[in-house]
């Protein structure tokens, strides 16, 4: 499946304020396109005004598209309010499998025996809808004074991670950056301290690129002893802002003031982006075995195609094919299709550099098929 290109945008606050305003500007009783009929929606359609209150919780990655989509969805919805607490990945599927939650975002999907029914939030016997929603790098970021670019092949990020690797000028790295002026120092390698989808995402590209120096195998639980710990995306982001000599691992979209290393990838250094990410994900495929609601990747973290960045999260928005409530079933459903419509998709690339699903015709068309059957 070929994911078309889109561009890294910097979006600024006037900018922002011109997306939201633009979003917002449709009057309720106009006469105006479906919010999803760039992803299998009918065109000139009025747009059902609803009412209410949507909980969502999850992935701590989505937090800058969540923004967008909730502004987004909101100027076209004003009578609903749509809450999402970015408390992590692992914490919101045990939410939502509880009971409580409209709909979560995950950057792990709900295994396919999961996803099959058992949910609190659902009713009995409703299996879930999951489709992927937001594609975006990984980057091994780093804060160290005086360098603003490294080189990092997939065996030394493991070697640093399990601490094999303690100093900035270890042969190991000095050998893949000649021309850089490494210090003499301590390194201090950043990890999630919650279960987290960013991590298991991270421990799946290491197991699957540097088997040989990472052991531990695909991971939403840090494995290894050592280093510093830190909750959440946030947590992470401001860990490694405050010290010289750290390294982690970060969605893109949140990690804007730090550097970011290249990875090796076949014999090229590829850097981060959602080019690449959409790359990575064009050369991967739908997993078997799922149910026709239930979209999800098995990513190809092996790849070496020309620019691709295999290191990248797919993260998914999953939600109940039947609710009990009508109403929740109808704003949940309106939710979703705002999100992975082209203006939700454009506005969570604009707000957090993410690769739009839109890009690619027949992913839109399996992403809209499976929204479609959420109801109740």
């Amino acid at each position: 499946m070929k994911l078309g290109k889109t561009r890294r945008v910097a979006v600024t606050a006037t900018a922002a304020a011109v997306l939201l305003a633009a979003m917002s500007g449709c009057a309720a009783n106009e006469e105006q396109p479906n919010d999803n009929q760039s992803s299998g929606g009918s065109a000139g359609a009025t747009q059902e005004q609803l009412q209410g209150e949507l909980n969502g919780a999850g992935a701590s990655s989505q937090s800058a598209a969540q923004e967008a989509w909730k502004a987004g969805f909101v100027g076209l919805q004003p009578g609903v309010t749509v809450n999402y607490d970015p408390q992590g990945s692992g914490v919101g599927r045990e939410q939502f499998t509880a009971g409580g939650l409209g709909f979560v975002g995950t950057d792990a999907p709900f295994k396919a025996d999961e996803a099959k029914g058992g949910h609190g939030s659902c009713t009995e016997a409703s299996p879930l809808v999951e489709v992927p929603v937001y594609i975006s790098p990984i980057v091994v970021a780093f804060n160290l004074e005086g360098i603003a670019s490294l080189n990092l092949a997939p065996n030394v990020i493991a070697d640093i991670f399990t601490g094999k690797i303690s100093n900035w000028n270890d042969p190991a790295i000095a050998a893949d950056n000649p021309e850089a002026q490494l210090p003499d120092l301590r390194i201090v390698p950043v990890h999630r301290s919650d279960k987290s989808g960013t991590t298991g995402n991270f421990t799946d590209y290491l197991s699957a690129t540097a088997a040989q120096a990472w052991t531990a195998g695909e991971t939403e639980e840090w494995p290894e002893s050592g280093g510093e710990g830190a909750e959440k995306t946030q947590g992470m982001v401001e860990a490694l802002s405050a010290g010289n000599g750290t390294i982690g691992y970060v969605d893109a979209g949140q990690a804007k003031a730090l550097s970011w290393a290249s990875i090796k990838v076949g014999e090229e250094w590829v850097a981060p982006s959602a080019e690449g990410a959409a790359k990575a994900v064009a050369e991967s495929s739908l997993e078997e075995g799922r149910g026709e609601g239930d979209v999800v990747y098995e990513l190809n973290r092996t790849t070496t195609a020309a620019g691709a960045y295999p290191l990248i999260l797919v993260s998914y928005l999953a939600a109940c094919e039947k609710y009990e409530d009508a109403n929740t079933a109808q704003l949940v459903s309106s939710y979703l299709k705002y999100v992975t419509s082209d203006a939700g998709q454009q506005a969570a690339a604009a707000n957090a550099g993410s690769a739009p699903i839109t890009s690619e015709a027949d992913l839109s068309a399996k992403v809209s098929a499976a929204v479609e059957r959420i109801g109740s």
